[in-house]
Protein backbone atom coordinates (compact mmCIF):
# COMPACT_ATOMS: atom_id res chain seq x y z
CA UNK A 1 0.00 0.00 0.00
CA UNK A 2 2.60 2.36 1.08
CA UNK A 3 5.01 1.40 -2.25
CA UNK A 4 2.10 2.55 -4.09
CA UNK A 5 1.75 5.76 -2.80
CA UNK A 6 4.82 6.73 -2.73
CA UNK A 7 4.80 5.94 -6.70
CA UNK A 8 2.09 8.42 -6.94
CA UNK A 9 4.06 11.19 -5.05
CA UNK A 10 7.13 10.54 -7.34
CA UNK A 11 5.03 11.50 -10.10
CA UNK A 12 4.68 15.03 -8.36
CA UNK A 13 6.68 17.62 -10.10
CA UNK A 14 7.21 21.16 -8.56
CA UNK A 15 5.25 23.90 -10.34
CA UNK A 16 6.51 24.82 -13.41
CA UNK A 17 7.13 28.24 -13.24
CA UNK A 18 8.82 29.26 -16.82
CA UNK A 19 5.66 31.54 -17.23
CA UNK A 20 5.41 33.67 -13.98
CA UNK A 21 8.00 36.34 -15.70
CA UNK A 22 5.83 36.67 -18.65
CA UNK A 23 2.15 36.72 -16.71
CA UNK A 24 3.74 39.06 -14.19
CA UNK A 25 4.70 41.51 -17.33
CA UNK A 26 1.32 41.35 -18.62
CA UNK A 27 -0.06 42.23 -15.43
CA UNK A 28 1.88 44.95 -14.65
CA UNK A 29 0.94 46.00 -18.29
CA UNK A 30 -2.75 46.53 -17.24
CA UNK A 31 -4.57 49.64 -16.85
CA UNK A 32 -3.97 49.62 -13.24
CA UNK A 33 -0.85 50.59 -10.94
CA UNK A 34 1.73 47.78 -10.31
CA UNK A 35 0.09 45.27 -7.62
CA UNK A 36 -2.63 47.17 -6.99
CA UNK A 37 -5.32 43.88 -7.03
CA UNK A 38 -2.98 42.56 -4.65
CA UNK A 39 -3.84 38.77 -3.72
CA UNK A 40 -6.05 38.96 -6.82
CA UNK A 41 -2.75 39.27 -9.18
CA UNK A 42 -1.05 36.21 -7.06
CA UNK A 43 -4.10 33.80 -7.32
CA UNK A 44 -4.41 34.97 -11.40
CA UNK A 45 -0.58 34.21 -11.38
CA UNK A 46 -0.99 30.62 -9.27
CA UNK A 47 -4.11 29.34 -10.89
CA UNK A 48 -2.60 30.22 -15.02
CA UNK A 49 1.00 28.45 -14.02
CA UNK A 50 -0.79 25.35 -12.62
CA UNK A 51 -3.24 25.08 -15.99
CA UNK A 52 -0.05 25.97 -18.07
CA UNK A 53 -2.57 28.58 -19.66
CA UNK A 54 -3.15 32.36 -19.51
CA UNK A 55 -7.22 31.59 -20.09
CA UNK A 56 -7.97 28.31 -17.79
CA UNK A 57 -11.53 27.42 -17.57
CA UNK A 58 -12.04 25.39 -14.39
CA UNK A 59 -15.46 24.37 -15.27
CA UNK A 60 -15.06 20.64 -14.20
CA UNK A 61 -14.83 21.27 -10.23
CA UNK A 62 -15.88 18.72 -7.40
CA UNK A 63 -15.23 18.88 -3.36
CA UNK A 64 -14.26 15.65 -2.30
CA UNK A 65 -15.64 15.28 1.25
CA UNK A 66 -13.85 12.62 3.52
CA UNK A 67 -15.67 11.11 6.57
CA UNK A 68 -14.52 9.16 9.28
CA UNK A 69 -14.89 8.89 13.05
CA UNK A 70 -12.13 9.58 15.69
CA UNK A 71 -11.88 6.79 18.47
CA UNK A 72 -10.78 9.39 20.69
CA UNK A 73 -14.21 10.96 21.15
CA UNK A 74 -14.35 8.62 24.00
CA UNK A 75 -12.38 10.97 26.34
CA UNK A 76 -14.95 13.61 26.21
CA UNK A 77 -13.89 15.90 23.41
CA UNK A 78 -16.58 16.90 21.43
CA UNK A 79 -19.98 18.40 21.72
CA UNK A 80 -21.99 15.77 19.63
CA UNK A 81 -22.24 12.56 19.82
CA UNK A 82 -19.96 10.16 17.23
CA UNK A 83 -23.90 9.29 15.24
CA UNK A 84 -23.87 12.49 14.06
CA UNK A 85 -21.39 11.77 12.10
CA UNK A 86 -23.56 9.08 9.76
CA UNK A 87 -26.63 11.76 10.12
CA UNK A 88 -24.75 14.19 8.67
CA UNK A 89 -23.66 12.02 5.68
CA UNK A 90 -27.21 11.44 4.82
CA UNK A 91 -28.07 15.27 4.93
CA UNK A 92 -25.05 15.65 2.45
CA UNK A 93 -27.06 12.67 0.28
CA UNK A 94 -30.24 14.72 1.09
CA UNK A 95 -28.83 18.30 -0.53
CA UNK A 96 -29.78 20.22 2.99
CA UNK A 97 -26.54 20.65 4.23
CA UNK A 98 -24.32 23.58 3.78
CA UNK A 99 -21.76 22.02 1.56
CA UNK A 100 -24.93 21.36 -0.66
CA UNK A 101 -26.08 25.14 -0.88
CA UNK A 102 -22.56 26.74 -1.68
CA UNK A 103 -20.93 24.07 -4.14
CA UNK A 104 -24.44 24.44 -6.00
CA UNK A 105 -24.09 28.52 -5.74
CA UNK A 106 -20.31 28.24 -7.11
CA UNK A 107 -20.32 25.09 -9.62
CA UNK A 108 -19.30 22.32 -7.83
CA UNK A 109 -20.38 18.66 -7.76
CA UNK A 110 -19.96 16.57 -4.54
CA UNK A 111 -18.17 13.44 -3.83
CA UNK A 112 -18.34 12.00 -0.13
CA UNK A 113 -15.82 9.58 0.11
CA UNK A 114 -15.93 7.17 3.97
CA UNK A 115 -12.95 6.58 4.82
CA UNK A 116 -13.20 5.51 8.03
CA UNK A 117 -17.26 5.77 9.44
CA UNK A 118 -17.78 4.03 12.39
CA UNK A 119 -21.47 3.24 10.92
CA UNK A 120 -22.50 1.63 7.81
CA UNK A 121 -24.17 4.40 5.14
CA UNK A 122 -26.66 2.58 3.55
CA UNK A 123 -27.57 4.50 -0.13
CA UNK A 124 -27.19 3.97 -3.61
CA UNK A 125 -26.40 7.37 -4.70
CA UNK A 126 -23.41 7.74 -6.76
CA UNK A 127 -22.44 10.72 -5.28
CA UNK A 128 -21.27 8.25 -2.20
CA UNK A 129 -18.21 6.12 -2.40
CA UNK A 130 -17.19 3.65 0.19
CA UNK A 131 -13.75 3.17 0.27
CA UNK A 132 -13.49 2.03 4.46
CA UNK A 133 -10.20 2.14 5.84
CA UNK A 134 -12.10 0.41 9.09
CA UNK A 135 -14.78 1.49 11.78
CA UNK A 136 -13.50 4.51 12.97
CA UNK A 137 -9.77 4.91 14.36
CA UNK A 138 -8.60 3.75 17.93
CA UNK A 139 -7.99 5.96 20.67
CA UNK A 140 -5.24 7.87 20.35
CA UNK A 141 -4.83 8.21 24.34
CA UNK A 142 -3.82 4.16 24.49
CA UNK A 143 -1.70 3.89 21.33
CA UNK A 144 -1.38 4.67 17.69
CA UNK A 145 -4.81 5.89 15.84
CA UNK A 146 -4.25 3.48 12.97
CA UNK A 147 -1.44 1.21 11.73
CA UNK A 148 0.82 2.80 9.28
CA UNK A 149 -0.59 0.61 6.31
CA UNK A 150 -4.28 1.89 7.40
CA UNK A 151 -3.40 5.13 7.35
CA UNK A 152 -1.62 4.50 3.60
CA UNK A 153 -4.66 3.17 2.69
CA UNK A 154 -6.34 6.28 3.89
CA UNK A 155 -4.35 8.72 1.78
CA UNK A 156 -4.62 6.13 -1.19
CA UNK A 157 -8.51 6.48 -1.06
CA UNK A 158 -8.13 10.26 -1.52
CA UNK A 159 -5.75 9.98 -4.47
CA UNK A 160 -7.36 7.43 -6.40
CA UNK A 161 -10.83 9.14 -5.87
CA UNK A 162 -8.89 12.80 -7.91
CA UNK A 163 -7.56 10.48 -10.14
CA UNK A 164 -10.31 8.38 -11.05
CA UNK A 165 -12.33 11.55 -11.87
CA UNK A 166 -9.35 13.46 -13.78
CA UNK A 167 -9.17 10.39 -16.43
CA UNK A 168 -12.94 9.67 -16.30
CA UNK A 169 -14.25 13.07 -16.64
CA UNK A 170 -11.24 15.82 -16.92
CA UNK A 171 -11.52 16.81 -13.59
CA UNK A 172 -10.09 20.29 -13.72
CA UNK A 173 -10.12 21.75 -10.31
CA UNK A 174 -10.78 19.76 -7.01
CA UNK A 175 -11.22 21.04 -3.22
CA UNK A 176 -11.18 19.42 -0.26
CA UNK A 177 -14.12 19.37 2.69
CA UNK A 178 -14.45 16.61 5.76
CA UNK A 179 -17.19 15.22 8.01
CA UNK A 180 -15.93 13.28 11.25
CA UNK A 181 -17.74 14.18 14.71
CA UNK A 182 -14.27 15.20 17.04
CA UNK A 183 -11.70 15.37 14.08
CA UNK A 184 -10.91 18.58 15.50
CA UNK A 185 -8.88 17.00 18.39
CA UNK A 186 -6.47 14.98 15.74
CA UNK A 187 -6.09 17.80 13.41
CA UNK A 188 -4.83 19.69 16.82
CA UNK A 189 -2.63 16.79 17.67
CA UNK A 190 -1.37 16.58 14.02
CA UNK A 191 -0.82 20.21 14.04
CA UNK A 192 1.40 19.87 17.48
CA UNK A 193 3.03 17.09 16.38
CA UNK A 194 4.55 18.26 13.29
CA UNK A 195 4.81 22.08 13.54
CA UNK A 196 6.48 21.68 17.55
CA UNK A 197 3.13 24.19 18.81
CA UNK A 198 2.19 23.69 21.97
CA UNK A 199 -1.61 21.85 21.95
CA UNK A 200 -2.80 24.92 23.85
CA UNK A 201 -1.71 26.81 21.49
CA UNK A 202 -3.41 25.06 18.34
CA UNK A 203 -6.55 23.73 19.71
CA UNK A 204 -10.23 25.22 20.18
CA UNK A 205 -13.94 24.78 20.69
CA UNK A 206 -14.60 22.96 17.77
CA UNK A 207 -18.25 21.98 17.49
CA UNK A 208 -19.06 24.35 21.04
CA UNK A 209 -17.23 22.92 23.47
CA UNK A 210 -16.92 24.29 27.31
CA UNK A 211 -14.42 25.94 28.50
CA UNK A 212 -13.82 22.74 30.91
CA UNK A 213 -13.86 20.34 27.75
CA UNK A 214 -10.99 22.61 25.76
CA UNK A 215 -8.89 22.36 29.20
CA UNK A 216 -9.26 18.22 28.77
CA UNK A 217 -9.20 18.44 25.01
CA UNK A 218 -5.70 20.09 25.53
CA UNK A 219 -4.81 17.40 28.30
CA UNK A 220 -5.63 14.70 25.98
CA UNK A 221 -3.95 15.54 22.91
CA UNK A 222 -1.11 16.19 25.21
CA UNK A 223 -1.58 12.26 26.82
CA UNK A 224 -1.82 11.06 22.91
CA UNK A 225 1.56 12.65 21.75
CA UNK A 226 3.61 11.80 24.84
CA UNK A 227 2.09 8.04 24.54
CA UNK A 228 2.98 7.50 20.75
CA UNK A 229 6.17 10.12 19.95
CA UNK A 230 5.37 10.99 16.25
CA UNK A 231 7.65 11.85 14.26
CA UNK A 232 7.61 15.43 12.90
CA UNK A 233 9.44 14.36 9.70
CA UNK A 234 7.44 11.65 8.58
CA UNK A 235 3.78 12.72 7.79
CA UNK A 236 2.56 9.14 7.36
CA UNK A 237 3.47 8.51 11.03
CA UNK A 238 2.56 11.56 12.85
CA UNK A 239 -0.85 10.26 10.99
CA UNK A 240 -0.84 7.28 12.00
CA UNK A 241 -0.19 7.70 15.46
CA UNK A 242 -2.38 10.74 16.27
CA UNK A 243 -4.73 11.13 12.93
CA UNK A 244 -8.02 10.62 11.79
CA UNK A 245 -8.77 8.22 8.27
CA UNK A 246 -11.13 11.45 7.06
CA UNK A 247 -7.64 14.00 7.55
CA UNK A 248 -5.63 10.99 5.54
CA UNK A 249 -7.88 11.05 2.88
CA UNK A 250 -7.89 14.65 2.80
CA UNK A 251 -4.11 14.52 2.19
CA UNK A 252 -4.45 11.97 -0.61
CA UNK A 253 -6.83 14.70 -2.31
CA UNK A 254 -4.21 17.30 -2.47
CA UNK A 255 -1.49 14.68 -3.05
CA UNK A 256 -3.79 13.10 -6.09
CA UNK A 257 -4.29 16.46 -7.71
CA UNK A 258 -1.02 17.37 -7.65
CA UNK A 259 0.24 14.04 -9.18
CA UNK A 260 -2.32 15.18 -12.31
CA UNK A 261 -1.27 18.81 -12.23
CA UNK A 262 -4.54 20.52 -11.44
CA UNK A 263 -5.56 23.31 -8.71
CA UNK A 264 -7.02 22.20 -5.11
CA UNK A 265 -8.38 24.17 -2.96
CA UNK A 266 -8.16 23.40 0.85
CA UNK A 267 -10.55 24.39 2.99
CA UNK A 268 -10.63 25.14 6.75
CA UNK A 269 -8.82 23.44 9.56
CA UNK A 270 -9.52 19.95 8.97
CA UNK A 271 -8.51 20.20 5.69
CA UNK A 272 -5.37 22.34 6.89
CA UNK A 273 -4.22 19.32 9.02
CA UNK A 274 -4.79 17.28 5.65
CA UNK A 275 -2.49 19.59 3.41
CA UNK A 276 -0.10 19.60 6.56
CA UNK A 277 0.34 15.49 6.38
CA UNK A 278 0.43 15.63 2.38
CA UNK A 279 3.43 18.87 2.57
CA UNK A 280 5.68 16.55 4.93
CA UNK A 281 4.74 13.98 2.68
CA UNK A 282 6.04 16.08 -0.53
CA UNK A 283 6.91 19.65 0.05
CA UNK A 284 5.58 19.94 -3.76
CA UNK A 285 2.28 19.62 -3.20
CA UNK A 286 1.95 23.05 -2.04
CA UNK A 287 2.46 24.67 -5.54
CA UNK A 288 -1.00 23.00 -6.20
CA UNK A 289 -2.27 24.20 -2.73
CA UNK A 290 -4.82 27.28 -2.90
CA UNK A 291 -5.37 27.85 0.43
CA UNK A 292 -8.89 29.14 1.12
CA UNK A 293 -9.72 30.63 4.34
CA UNK A 294 -8.58 31.77 7.36
CA UNK A 295 -10.36 29.17 10.20
CA UNK A 296 -11.89 30.18 13.33
CA UNK A 297 -10.08 27.43 14.22
CA UNK A 298 -6.92 28.39 17.14
CA UNK A 299 -4.58 26.39 15.06
CA UNK A 300 -5.57 27.49 11.47
CA UNK A 301 -2.99 29.99 11.44
CA UNK A 302 -0.15 28.53 13.05
CA UNK A 303 -0.99 25.81 9.80
CA UNK A 304 -0.86 28.65 7.19
CA UNK A 305 2.30 29.91 8.92
CA UNK A 306 3.96 26.67 8.79
CA UNK A 307 3.40 26.22 5.37
CA UNK A 308 3.81 29.46 4.13
CA UNK A 309 0.44 29.96 2.55
CA UNK A 310 -1.73 33.46 2.89
CA UNK A 311 -5.48 32.61 2.70
CA UNK A 312 -7.09 34.89 0.81
CA UNK A 313 -10.37 34.85 2.69
CA UNK A 314 -11.23 35.14 6.99
CA UNK A 315 -15.13 35.23 7.48
CA UNK A 316 -14.97 34.01 10.34
CA UNK A 317 -16.62 30.37 9.32
CA UNK A 318 -15.53 26.79 10.88
CA UNK A 319 -17.95 24.61 9.62
CA UNK A 320 -15.39 22.49 7.68
CA UNK A 321 -17.48 20.23 4.44
CA UNK A 322 -15.51 22.47 2.00
CA UNK A 323 -17.90 25.61 2.79
CA UNK A 324 -14.79 27.87 2.66
CA UNK A 325 -13.14 25.78 -0.10
CA UNK A 326 -15.96 26.42 -3.04
CA UNK A 327 -16.35 30.21 -1.76
CA UNK A 328 -13.14 30.26 -3.98
CA UNK A 329 -14.55 29.76 -7.32
CA UNK A 330 -15.63 33.02 -7.81
CA UNK A 331 -12.26 34.52 -7.07
CA UNK A 332 -10.62 31.87 -9.09
CA UNK A 333 -12.64 33.20 -12.22
CA UNK A 334 -12.41 36.77 -11.59
CA UNK A 335 -8.47 36.54 -11.05
CA UNK A 336 -8.11 35.05 -14.70
CA UNK A 337 -10.46 37.60 -15.91
CA UNK A 338 -8.35 40.38 -14.99
CA UNK A 339 -5.37 38.90 -16.80
CA UNK A 340 -7.58 38.21 -20.18
CA UNK A 341 -9.93 41.08 -20.36
CA UNK A 342 -8.65 44.49 -18.40
CA UNK A 343 -7.10 46.76 -21.16
CA UNK A 344 -3.36 47.51 -21.41
CA UNK A 345 -1.86 50.91 -20.91
CA UNK A 346 -1.40 50.81 -25.03
CA UNK A 347 -4.63 48.90 -26.11
CA UNK A 348 -6.22 51.38 -24.01
CA UNK A 349 -4.26 54.33 -24.82
CA UNK A 350 -3.45 55.54 -21.17
CA UNK A 351 -0.23 57.00 -19.81
CA UNK A 352 1.74 54.93 -18.16
CA UNK A 353 3.69 55.50 -14.96
CA UNK A 354 6.21 58.36 -15.46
Amino acid sequence: MESKLQKYINEIAPLDTSGAERIQKRLDNLTKPHGSLGMLETLAMQVCLIAGSDNPSFRKRKVFIMAGDSGVVAEGVSAYPQEVTPQMVYNFLNNGAGINVLSKANGFDIEILDIGIAFDIETDDPRFINRKVAYGTENFTKGPSMTREQAAASVLAGVNAVREDYEKNGLEMAATGDMGIGNTTPSSAIVSAITGAAPEHVTGYGTGISDTQLQNKIDVIKRGISANNPDPKDGLDVLSKVGSYDIGGIAGVIIGAASVGIPVIVDGFISQAGALVAATMCPDVLGYVIPSHQSVEKGSQAIWSFLGLRPYLNLGMRLGEGTGAVLMAPLIESSVKILNEMSSFESAGVSEKS
